[in-house]
Parts: C-alpha cells; structure tokens; sequence
C-alpha cells in the first residue's frame, strides 16, 4: 500500500468517525431543542384550554370559538381532554373523533407532566395539568391534557435529519477532495525524489541534484552521500591495481640492487625485509581499494623511525648518487593514523626527492598548533608553479623520458585529503621543489 493511500485511508476514516460523530451530537440537540419547543407549544394550549372552561353543575362547557382551531378539526393531530379524578373523561375536542387516545393520566392536585405515551404502538406527546376548580356549590379536581401525535414532530426531524446528512456528506466530499489535493502538493518532493532516483538509475544523472524540504533534506544528503561513496569506491577498485604496482616498485628495485651486490647474507636479509614490505603494501592497497577512509585518529606512529626506514630503502636504491639526505625531525613526534597512510604518503615523496635530486635532500617535521607539517626540499630541478596543479592529477608525470607512472602525487594528494589535510608544492631554498603536507 503507497504511502498516499495511507495517508488518505486514514483521512477517510478519521473524517468518517468525525461526521458521524458530529452528525449525532446535532441530531441529538435539535431533538431536544425540538422537543423543548413542543412542550412549550403545548403548555400554551394547555392553558388557553384552562381559560376557556367552564363548569357548571359537574359538567364542562367549552366555548368552541375560544379554542384552537385544529381542536376542531378531526384527525388534525392536536387532541385535547378534560377528565375527572376518577379518569373519566368530562369533555375531548372534536379532533378526537374515531382516534385511540391514551387514558387520562391521574394526577395529584397541582401536578404536571409532559412525557411521550403510546396506543397500540402509536406514539404521542401528552402535556397534563390536574387542579381544584372551583364551582359555586363545591370544588372539582379537573385534568387538563393536549395530546399531539408524533407525525408532525417526526416529519420535522425527518426532515432536519436529511438536510444534516446532505450538508454534512456535501462537506466531507469537499474536505476529502481538499485533503487529496493538498496530501499531492505535500508529498510532491517524494515523487520528485523517486523521480530522481529512477534517472540515477539508468544513468541519466549522477545525484539528487534539486533542493528540497528540510524534512527529507538530510535522507537526500544522505543517498547522494551514499552514492559519491560507491563512486569512490569503484575509483578505488580501478585505481587499486595501478597504486599497488606503484607502491611495490621501489621494494622491486631494491630487490634487484640486492641481487647484483656480493654479500649473500646481506641479501637475504635485505631481500627479507623488502618482502615484508611488500607484502605490507599488498594489504595496505587491498585496504583502500575495498573501504573508505578511515584516519585511525586513535593509533599514533611515531615519524622518525618511518622515516629512517623508507630512507635505508631509498638509499640503497639510489646508492650509486650519493645524495645526501638530511633529517630534522624530533624523535617524540607522532602521526595520528594509519601507518600504511604515513608509509604511502612519504614513500612517494622521497622517491620523488631521489628521483629529482643532485645531491641534496632535506627532511623536516614540526607541530604547531594540533597540526603535523612535513617538509621535504630537494636540490633539483624543481615544479613550476603553474604545473603544480597538474601534476596533482592523477596519470601525469613531469619527464616523460624519466621512468614512473604518474600517480605517485596523485596517490598522496588523496591520502592527505583524507585527513582534512592539505598538499602544496612551492621553489625549494635548495633551488628544486620544495613539498609541504600537513595533517
């Protein structure tokens, strides 16, 4: 069931229990007001029929011409009777004619009533009235009662109850015509959202792209979030490949400048120490192929002792150089991160600074202000300033003649990024380039 199908069932039925309940409550006041007015009707009666009698000698006399017409009318609705204390009836309107009343009340002396009475499941409003009348002679015990039947006051019931019914149907069409309109113009931004959706699926458009109400903005912020996500994922899964044999080209060419020196235990060990390396690389690619970036701000890594182990490495890589490398780092720092990260990223720049440098490297770590900057000069020919940018690109490369893949920069760009932090590129005081990170 759709989500405005709910919406309106619901409307329906609330609005439904609404009017009916609603349609009760006025019904039940105009019976009331209705029968309220009755009975004041008939009280009047009653005492203009009290002000028309007469008794002389035990026997009632009505001046006709003093009556109300319909009590002379036969069958007209409006019944009249005067009766004795022992219930016997002295004098009845001419409407009485060949109509079944119910028998006089007994009353005690000065006591009313109004109440509904029935004969033979007919029903009728009878108002009556006993008092002492008085005579010449004596005093009689008189009861007056009007007797209406319930055709008039049913009719007009009827009546209201249809009328109620008509409005009240009439407005609930309205308001739930109301409702489908307005519950479509509220729940247009999901529409457009699905709408959306369907064109991302088959491709016709990259993410949520409108602006929407703050109520489904942050499930919007969400699924395009989710969606650069797996975009970078794939990027991951694409790239994973070309960062790995990056990364595990320096642990190679160590192996091979292994091979070719003369002491074989040497080798070994230093052979060993590449294929621990390289297999830390294997793992640390497959990582950030397959998860987003998680910065470890938990773990701590301390930067010299990386440092010192990348440059054994490098040096004996590029041992026939001689580039001299000078190191200013205080043994107490630390990299809050992963180490794999603080491992790609240096790893890529030294072998940058070896690649480009005549004879000098320099090495410099310092925190200031919670935040970890790591410089590295070299003394060589340097990146113009309007090429920085493009060779932050991944695939790019400075020298086409030198050998390399050109997504070493790239590579350390991301990683920096990753963790809120930036990577710039200015002229060395060494005259080459001069590479700033900060974490």
């Amino acid at each position: 069931m759709s989500l405005t199908t709910r919406i309106n069932l619901s409307a329906a039925l609330v609005l439904l229990s609404f009017i009916c309940l609603t349609a009760f409550a006025l019904e039940r006041a105009f019976f009331d007001s209705t029968e309220s007015a009755l009975r004041d009707t008939m009280s009047s009666q009653l005492f203009a029929l009290m002000a028309a009698a007469e008794v002389d000698n035990q026997q009632v006399i009505m001046p006709s011409n003093e009556l109300d017409a319909l009590l002379d009318l036969p069958a007209s609705g409006i019944y009249a009777t005067i009766s004795n204390s022992a219930g016997y009836i002295l004098w009845q309107s001419s409407s009485t004619i060949s109509i079944a009343l119910p028998s006089p009340p007994l009353l005690t002396q000065g006591e009313k009533t109004f109440n509904k009475v029935y004969v033979d499941d007919k029903g009728f409003y009878r108002t009556a009235y006993t008092v002492l009348w008085p005579t010449p002679t004596d005093s009689i015990e008189l009861t007056f009662s009007v007797i209406t039947d319930l055709r008039s006051f049913n009719k007009q019931i009827n009546r209201y109850r249809t009328t109620l019914w008509g409005w009240l149907s009439t407005m609930a069409m309205l308001l739930l015509c109301s409702q489908a309109i307005i519950l479509r113009w509220g729940l247009s931004p999901l529409r457009k959202v699905g709408a959306e959706l369907n064109r991302i699926e088959t491709g016709q458009q990259q993410k949520i792209e409108a602006h929407y109400p703050q109520e489904i903005e942050r499930l919007t912020d969400n699924i395009n979030l989710l969606l650069e996500q797996e975009r970078q994922q794939k990027i991951r899964y694409r790239d994973a490949m070309g960062n790995l044999a990056h990364s595990l080209k320096t642990p190679l060419a160590v192996l091979q400048v292994s091979l070719e020196a003369d002491t074989q235990q040497q080798n070994k060990l230093t052979m060993q120490e590449q294929l621990d390396r390289m297999d830390a690389i294997v793992k640390y690619q497959l990582q950030w192929a397959v998860t987003t970036r998680d910065t470890h701000l938990g773990t701590s890594v301390n930067l010299l002792s990386t440092i010192n182990r990348l440059l054994s490495s490098l040096q004996k890589v590029y041992a026939d150089r001689a580039i001299t490398v000078q190191v200013t780092v205080d043994s107490s720092l630390n990299f809050r991160g992963d180490e794999g990260d603080l491992m790609e990223v240096l790893g890529n720049l030294l072998e940058n600074a070896f690649k480009w440098a005549h004879q000098q490297i320099a090495i410099k770590a310092e925190q200031t202000h919670n935040q970890l900057i790591i410089i590295i000069d070299d003394d060589g020919v340097g990146i113009a300033s309007d090429k920085v940018e493009r060779l932050l690109q991944r695939g790019v490369r400075a020298d086409q003649t030198t050998a390399g893949h050109g997504i070493g920069l790239s590579i350390v760009k991301n990683i920096v990024q990753a963790y809120g932090g930036e990577l710039r590129i200015e002229k060395s005081h060494l005259a080459g380039a001069k590479v700033i990170i900060s974490f």
